[in-house]
């Protein structure tokens, strides 16, 4: 694989070009997908909605993304990441636009659950960047990506209020969120005219099965069909919010519907899975080609508790400082962007300390300097000065973040031609924390929920003991049948 030695973040060539384009679309996505979280105080007073459907709103906006992330993982193992991420960048912009004309909760709830979709973004830069960087750099590589692409939720707080107040009166707030749509399609032909799969002279490794991710070893068969129930328990927690038990959006009936083709889902997905892994109950998988599927549980259980918090947390912040220190709706958007502010530096140094000092070393430190920064800030309270708790609030973030960052440097080393699908069910899982905690808030106050996510930290811990570290090579078979190996460690 010939390739631009140089990691130099000022060159716009080679690797570091598709690096570049790559964060940027990802930053884009991710404007689009938290454009509402920071206007949520004026679009409330705009349609007179109540609180439990602001709530509501919250919790869809991650909802679809669980089954969305999966679906293009799968899509960029099979047809790359330029075509893929050209068309979510295209499709995304279309309930971008629909949520800026809504009239109503329902117009809102629907525009809301379909941008989900845009969340699944990230999946395909994780597969475009292990393409073009060596295991020695994927860690930072993959950290810039994943936290400087992520500074997008953080920019949509400060930019798109400010754009709200420049138009001003009940409908600024469509103008913002029309504006990041905009952007939103202008951008996916930015990057299906600039960008390539991989280097010149390289191989794209596709997934040779499309319908489920395939393992190789039934034990493994079996643990893959149990990793995917925490996802659908999540897709059900939504579907009873939005019934008569929560915000009445939907009737008894209807989620007992939606019940029902959740669970005729999951039977077809664990269906396609064994059609998909059938060959291993009869003919064992080479040892060369073989991978662990506990390292995708690992990361996926890693990733429940960091991008779920961060998910949750970036959603809720606002309101936090707005309802603890009485601030201004905007002010306190301001204040609450602190916390994905964090993932310009903190990503990326999660990453770089994983390829320096190694993956299960790195995410030990992170998850526990998680655990303790969500305790302290479960302790905020009014008598607190604001200057302090944004101090403990930017450093429970920095974990945070760099527990993202270490999390995906592990995953493009898992299986190569699998990465998307791989990426795909450890971003699904971030959701599926998302959905839960933001459904653990409806319940309990700012301090229980804090401590929930703590708790959830335990969890993870265990979850890195049983990790390997990436080392030597994974084997990947060309189609003459060759085989070729690249370099983990």
């Amino acid at each position: 694989m010939k390739q631009d030695n140089k990691f130099n973040m000022l060159s716009f060539t080679g690797k570091m070009k598709i690096l570049h384009l790559s964060w940027m679309a990802f930053f884009i996505t991710f404007v689009v997908w938290f454009n509402h979280a920071p206007l949520l105080g004026l679009i409330a007073q705009s349609l007179n909605i109540s609180m439990a459907e602001v709530k509501t709103l919250l919790i869809l906006n991650v909802a679809l993304t669980i089954p969305a992330r999966i679906i293009i993982g799968m899509l960029t193992d099979k047809f790359g990441p330029r075509l893929t991420y050209s068309f979510l960048l295209f499709a995304g912009s279309i309930p971008c636009f629909w949520f800026a004309f809504a009239t109503d909760f329902a117009q809102l709830a629907m525009a809301r659950l379909l941008l989900g979709f845009v969340g699944a973004g990230f999946v395909i830069g994780i597969r475009m960047v292990s393409e073009w960087f060596p295991a020695n750099e994927l860690g930072i590589a993959e950290g810039i990506y994943g936290g400087w692409g992520n500074f997008g939720s953080a920019a949509a707080a400060i930019l798109l209020p400010t754009i709200a107040l420049f138009f001003g009166g009940d409908d600024g707030w469509r103008y913002a969120v029309g504006f990041s749509g905009l952007i939103c399609l202008a951008f996916s032909f930015v990057w299906y005219f600039n960008v390539s799969d991989s280097p010149k002279g390289s191989t794209y490794f596709k997934s040779k099965k499309m319908g489920g991710l395939e393992v190789t070893s039934k034990g493994d068969f079996f643990f893959l069909l149990l990793m995917k129930l925490p996802m659908y328990i999540a897709l059900v927690l939504v579907t009873w919010k939005l019934s008569p038990h929560g915000v009445a959006l939907i009737s008894d009936s209807m989620a007992f519907g939606v019940y029902a083709v959740l669970a005729a889902i999951l039977v077809y997905d664990c269906f396609c899975v064994y059609k998909v892994n059938k060959e291993i109950f009869h003919t064992p998988v080479p040892e060369i080609q073989r991978y662990q599927f506990k390292q995708v549980a690992a990361v996926n259980i890693l990733y429940f508790t960091t991008f779920g918090s961060e998910l949750a947390v970036v959603s809720m912040l606002p309101m936090f400082f707005a309802d603890v220190y009485k601030l201004d709706m905007v002010y306190a958007g301001l204040v609450g962007s602190l916390f994905a502010i964090m993932n310009l530096i903190a990503r990326p140094y999660g990453g770089w300390l994983s390829d320096h000092f190694g993956r299960k070393k790195t995410l030990m430190f992170v998850i526990a300097g998680l655990a303790v920064g969500f305790c302290a800030m479960s302790m905020i309270t009014s008598a607190w000065p604001l200057f302090f708790a944004v101090l403990v609030v930017i450093t429970c973030s920095f974990c945070v973040q760099a527990g993202c960052g270490a999390v995906f440097a592990v995953v493009p080393l898992i299986k190569r031609r699998l990465t998307g699908q791989i990426a795909g069910m450890t971003g699904a899982y971030g959701n599926t924390g998302g959905v839960f905690f933001l459904t653990v808030l409806s319940f309990v106050d700012y301090s229980t929920f804090f401590l929930v996510i703590a708790a959830t930290a335990i969890l993870g811990i265990t979850a890195i003991l049983f990790m390997n570290e990436p080392r030597g090579h994974m084997a990947e078979i060309n189609d003459d049948g060759t085989v070729e190996l690249i370099k983990v460690s």
